[in-house]
């Protein structure tokens, strides 16, 4: 019985987990159902608590403040609806759950401590079943390339 479990939350399991830590802001895109419509909906705020580790029982908390009021919404870490879930900025914060920013307004809600931009922007987004192959492809071509360019440079170095 629990072989069967674990095989089933193996497959609704996403193949590369994010790195989503408490005290980063993060910007999560996920589809969302209107209708017959179907359109993808963002939700930038900060990390306000992580839980679950990285299985399947895995979420994370985002707070943003809207229109003056404060709106947190709670993602499952392996949602499939979720798109993509781009980390803007990280911060420096001491503790585990940071619920202590519900009570602070305005600049002081958003600015934290340490706060840093990342090197770059970074993104994991979901692959559909269509677009893994052809990354594979790609990312197949590229290796050859940059081992003939290596194999070159050694020629130029040995003449």
């Amino acid at each position: 019985m629990s072989e069967i479990i674990a095989k089933l939350n193996a497959s609704f399991e996403r193949k590369s987990v994010p790195e989503i830590r408490t005290g980063d802001r993060v910007r999560v895109h996920q589809k969302v159902r209107e209708g017959k419509k179907e359109r993808v909906q963002v939700f930038e705020g900060i990390v306000i608590k992580t839980a679950g580790g990285k299985g399947i029982n895995g979420s994370f908390t985002v707070r943003c403040i809207a229109s003056g009021v404060g709106v947190e919404k709670s993602f499952p870490l392996h949602l499939p609806s979720i798109v993509k879930i781009e980390k803007l900025k990280s911060a420096k914060v001491r503790q585990a759950r940071i619920y202590y920013i519900r009570e602070r307004i305005g600049k002081a809600a958003t600015r934290m401590k340490g706060e840093k931009a990342s090197a770059g922007l970074w993104e994991e987004t979901v692959e559909t079943q269509e677009e893994a192959p052809k990354k594979a492809e790609e990312a197949e071509k590229k290796e050859e390339d940059k081992v003939e360019k290596a194999g070159e440079q050694e020629k130029s170095k040995a003449e």
